[in-house]
């Protein structure tokens, strides 16, 4: 190091003309003194322009020095009382790490994290003090994306505040019995609290950016005043590894949104140790950013620096502090004044000089601009000025600021969460806690009384600002009319004779109805992933537009034809290209409105159902603990009926997912009348009555005739199965045999095979929702359980099979493990065979892969027949004919295992 900075030294010794450098650093000097920074930026720009023209080669590089970009002289300066502030603060620290110390003391596997919002407290002090403003009835309120591990430190400000009380600080991570917080923010949790989870780190990035989005979007199309309010998303430097966390950022600033502010923790450490030992997170971060377009701000350095750069008239300390890496500042702030002074400033002998004068703890407290109050309000004040770029806050801090030698800048800081006696003295200590040496032991809460003039002044900010935060609404306001369900008539009639539609071109009927609907046409969000046509949905590109703010600045290439690509300032469609992860965010975005913006909006996200559940699967869930209330429709679904596509793109597990999620209501219908009932149910549930579910409805896009609602059927839609055929009464044999989605057809197929062939009648249920069938069971499972002297209540299921017989056949076009979950509510006695697509899916036709798969009509009439002969109804012998009448291979390959 020493040998790279005297090699510095005499590169700029070796000037060949000092004077001539001397003279454009004077003028460089009297631009940004006379007409601004701006001025002079542009200056360099066109001399670095003009020399690239005239052949000079010249670097790009997008980084700057390694100091705040905010110089001292040009800080705003906090305008609120920072002895107050300053008190508050450590009180908050001091609770935060109670609560988590005292629960660990209780329960040692509780768990907590005290270390994250040690080094986040003066900026979430600052911003909740100055600049977060709360609902109001002129303010829609700023959207807060918490760091999920430094949610004790959120509770302590909320008990201060009197939101929540010393009985749920002592129950912290202890929700069971109802009266505890949350380990994380978690909105299902804590519904009137917390308004984003956070704490699946990458997500927390990726969904602001398309929340703030979205603000823009309920703006250009007039349902919501957002002009004022701004998105801040708190992450720390090592969560921005995670690729959803920068996988965003060129859309936000292509799409301008200004409304957006990204802070960026870099305490310099991850989980486990340093995030770049070897290199530098900030200098990496801010090329990023600052690359993709974005407005960085650099709070580096605390205020005792200023006087030190000053001084560094030849520029070594800040070359010192650009070749010092991560790794050796994390030891720095581990270690003591004496060793920063012999392994920082010994770098190089004029910065001992420079220090000479300072002691080794005047050193100490030369601190990281994140602990500093004035440098991170004018950090935040020129990101909420900033006009037309989002804005990232690189600032440093310090991992567990104020835990002493347990935890502050050491490599196990995250795992902290209990102290020693030593410990809690020595933070009580440094921060002037009021708690007396007999009442340490106890580690009580600290809360002065509500007349204290800093408990004055707490209460004064949030009320200048509308309110406390966070906060969540659980409902929305408004009341939006949902049409009946006749509205979908042109879906609920049979299809004409030798018509054919598939499930996708009902749903597109679906939706066009809907946008034409006077209460609710405004309010649906069309969501693509770049296969709008492949969905049909092309149509819509010129019916209402595709949201743009810039509008459309060019001539489309197909603007002859009347499904033109049309991109339009107030356009309806959110058109995210190849992006699930992008669709999944904006449909959480508009899922969430009601909460958010006091708006209610029906999103439909519309994309191959390969490629939802499986991919963005962590969205899901953090939308289900989001109380997201919306339609998300899974495309060309099932293993089989997206022939030709192959392996990848081959569904037959989503619905195995979807089943997962408590609040998701999962539906694989057949027919266009039966996707019209379940979205009515859907719109019935989620704007009428605004329930906090969302629904999961898979579609297909193969084509067949539809028969048409039969009146009556609507409930056994919605519970999940209901007959859809009868077999012939007089038939001495019968099955009972159950199908979803497309293969819903092999079965009925299978019933004419068994009836013509055999002589045995079979029933055909259809199951649009075989996961709706299986709760159902399991919750009067439950119930049976634990009420043992009540009357048992009877599994909807079985109360539909307990008046038929015969063996029961489901057959389906995913994993087996779909029809498995209802087994158990099979009435006793009777036997169930499954048959589904387990194992990778395969190119070719519809016809060959249910033939490989073995959920064709005649694998369905033979398991029928099997499962005859095992109940001792046929024999053996005529379950051997049918396979060899139907070709069936018996050497064929399992496919599970191909």
């Amino acid at each position: 190091m020493s040998a790279q900075l005297d090699q510095l030294t005499a590169q700029a010794a070796n000037d060949p003309d000092t004077l001539e450098t001397q003279e454009w650093l004077e003028a460089l000097e009297a631009v940004i003194e006379n007409e601004g920074p701006e001025r002079a930026h542009y200056l360099m720009e066109r001399l670095v322009d003009l020399a690239r023209r005239r052949g000079a080669h010249i670097p790009f590089s997008s980084n700057t020095a390694y100091v705040n970009t905010i110089p001292a002289h040009l800080e705003q300066h906090c305008p609120g009382n920072l002895e107050f502030e300053e008190r508050l603060r450590s009180w908050m620290r001091w609770n935060a790490m109670a609560m988590v110390v005292k629960a660990n003391r209780v329960d040692g596997d509780l768990g907590g994290h005290i270390s994250s919002f040690a080094s986040l407290a003066n900026m979430l002090g600052i911003g909740f003090n100055h600049f977060w403003h709360a609902p109001t009835e002129d303010h829609g309120g700023d959207l807060l994306y918490i760091q999920g591990h430094s949610s004790p430190g959120i509770y302590a400000r909320a008990y201060l505040e009197g939101r929540l009380t010393e009985d749920q600080l002592l129950n912290f991570r202890r929700e069971v019995d109802g009266k505890g917080l949350s380990s994380y923010p978690h909105p299902k949790l804590m519904p009137k609290f917390w308004q984003f989870p956070t704490v699946s780190m990458g997500l927390g990035p990726l969904m602001a950016i398309y929340q703030a989005r979205f603000l823009k979007y309920l703006h250009a199309r007039s349902i919501a005043d957002t002009g004022n309010r701004k998105v801040w998303v708190f992450c720390g430097d090592g969560e921005m590894d995670e690729p959803e966390s920068m996988g965003a950022i060129g859309m936000a600033a292509r799409e301008r949104l200004d409304n957006l502010v990204m802070v960026v923790n870099c305490n310099l450490q991850r989980l486990d140790g340093p995030v770049r030992g070897n290199g530098k997170i900030i200098q990496e971060l801010e090329a990023d950013f600052r690359g993709a377009g974005w407005n960085v701000i650099k709070v580096i350095w605390g205020p005792g620096w200023d006087e030190l750069l000053a001084k560094d008239k030849n520029g070594i300390l800040q070359r010192v502090m650009m070749e010092t890496v991560d790794g050796e500042y994390q030891n720095y702030k581990a270690k003591d004044g004496a060793y920063v002074r012999k392994n920082f400033f010994g770098k190089h002998p004029d910065l001992l000089k420079m220090v000479a004068n300072m002691t080794d703890d005047d050193i100490w407290r030369l601190t990281r601009g994140g602990h500093d109050p004035h440098k991170i309000y004018a950090a935040f004040k020129l990101a909420q000025e900033n006009k037309g770029t989002p804005t990232v806050l690189l600032v440093k801090t310090v991992k567990g600021f104020g835990m002493g030698k347990s935890g502050e800048a050491r490599n196990t800081a995250h795992q902290t969460k209990k102290l020693d006696d030593e410990a809690i003295r020595e933070m009580r200590d440094r921060f002037a806690i009021p708690i007396p040496d007999d009442q340490l032991a106890d580690i009580p809460f600290f809360k002065p009384a509500a007349d204290a003039p800093e408990m004055i002044y707490l209460h004064e900010r949030r009320k200048a600002l509308g309110g406390y935060l966070p906060q969540r609404r659980p409902q929305a306001d408004e009341t939006l009319v949902v049409p009946p369900l006749t509205a979908f008539q042109n879906v609920l009639d049979a299809t004409a004779e030798g018509r054919e539609i598939s499930t996708t071109q009902s749903f597109v009927r679906i939706i066009s109805t809907l946008l034409r609907d006077p209460s609710l046409g405004q309010r649906i969000v069309p969501i693509l992933v770049d296969e709008s046509r492949t969905f049909g949905m092309e149509g819509l590109f010129r019916q209402i537009g595709i949201f743009n703010q810039q509008g459309q600045l060019y001539e489309p290439v197909d603007k002859d034809q009347v499904m033109y690509y049309r991109e339009d300032k107030a356009g309806q469609i959110l058109q995210e290209g190849i992006n699930e992860a992008g669709g999944m965010s904006s449909w959480i975005a508009a899922a969430t409105s009601y909460s958010s913006n006091n708006r209610v909006m029906i999103p439909f996200y519309t994309f191959y159902s390969m490629f939802g559940m499986q991919r963005i699967g962590d969205l899901v869930w953090a939308a289900g603990d989001m109380r997201a209330r919306g339609f998300l429709m899974g495309g060309t679904a099932g293993r089989t009926t997206l022939n030709g596509e192959g392996l990848q793109h081959e569904d037959g597990h989503s619905h195995v997912f979807a089943a997962t999620v408590p609040n998701c209501m999962p539906y694989d219908p057949t027919f266009a009348h039966e996707v019209a009932v379940i979205v009515h149910d859907g719109l019935r549930r989620m704007v009428t009555n605004q329930e906090d579910v969302f629904y999961y409805i898979t579609l297909m896009n193969e084509n067949y005739s539809m028969p048409g609602l039969r009146q009556g059927t609507e409930e056994g839609i919605l519970k999940g199965m209901y007959l859809l055929q009868e077999g012939p009464a007089e038939a001495k044999q019968r099955v009972q045999l159950i199908g979803s989605g497309t293969i819903l057809r092999e079965s009925i197929f299978a019933a004419e095979l068994l009836m013509n062939d055999w002589g045995i009648a079979a029933d055909v249920w259809s199951a649009p929702s075989l996961t709706m069938v299986a709760r159902d069971g399991v919750d009067c499972e439950r119930w049976n359980l634990v009420n043992p002297t009540a009357a048992p209540r009877v599994p909807y299921l079985t109360q539909l099979l307990a008046g038929t017989s015969g063996p029961i056949v489901s057959t389906t076009d995913y994993v087996r493990q779909f029809s498995d979950q209802i087994r158990a509510f099979v009435p006793k006695g009777r036997s169930f065979t499954t048959l589904g697509t387990d194992g990778f899916g395969r190119s070719d036709s519809r016809v060959k892969l249910r033939e490989f798969f073995e959920v064709n009509r005649y694998y369905v009439t033979v398991a029928a027949l099997k499962a005859l002969a095992d109940d001792g109804i046929v024999a053996l012998s005529t379950v051997a004919e049918a396979v060899a009448k139907y070709n069936l291979d018996p050497n064929k390959p399992n496919p599970v295992t191909q």
